[in-house]
């Protein structure tokens, strides 16, 4: 039988934690299920065009969730489709923002972290970033072309 005490210390540890939970904030994240459709409607962008590249998708803290690189792709595109992932992470914006802004201030391209380099797309459901895509492998017009299929198909599973 419990004590008048330990009811009165247990009721308080339930209240405090409703108190709490009511502070936290729901938010979505990415399954890799989720990834793995985004790089597949990114890969289907890609070869329909006979364009082979390597396409990173990352999780909502801005780690590696899926990796894909097709046959052929240079093993340094790798490297440069996921630090395009992690740009437009980091600072919420398309990698193609940084490239266009360059043209005026190269002072941009110090930028801890920023890859100037279209091909990189924050993964949004509304206003937050839940992840990101990055593609390499074409030029960077094409590879934005790629990620912007990925992007697009997060956007229908939302909807």
């Amino acid at each position: 039988m419990l004590t008048i005490l330990t009811r009165l210390a247990l009721a308080s540890l339930v209240l405090t934690g409703a108190a709490f939970a009511q502070d936290l904030i729901p938010k979505r994240v990415l399954s890799l299920d989720a990834a793995k459709k985004i790089a597949a409607a990114a890969d289907e962008h890609a070869r329909k065009n006979n364009w082979n590249v390597v396409i990173a998708v990352l999780d909502e803290g801005g780690h590696l969730l899926y990796l894909q690189r097709m046959t052929g792709v240079q093993v340094g595109s790798i490297e440069v489709a996921m630090r395009k992932a992690e740009s437009a992470f980091k600072f919420k914006r398309p990698t193609k923002a940084f490239s266009d802004a360059a043209a005026n201030r190269t002072a941009i391209l110090v930028l801890p972290g920023a890859m100037p380099f279209e091909g990189g797309l924050p993964l949004s459901i509304g206003n937050d970033v839940i992840g990101a895509i990055g593609v390499s492998g074409v030029t960077a017009e094409q590879d934005g072309m790629i990620a912007q299929a990925g992007a697009e198909a997060l956007a229908k599973m939302v909807r």
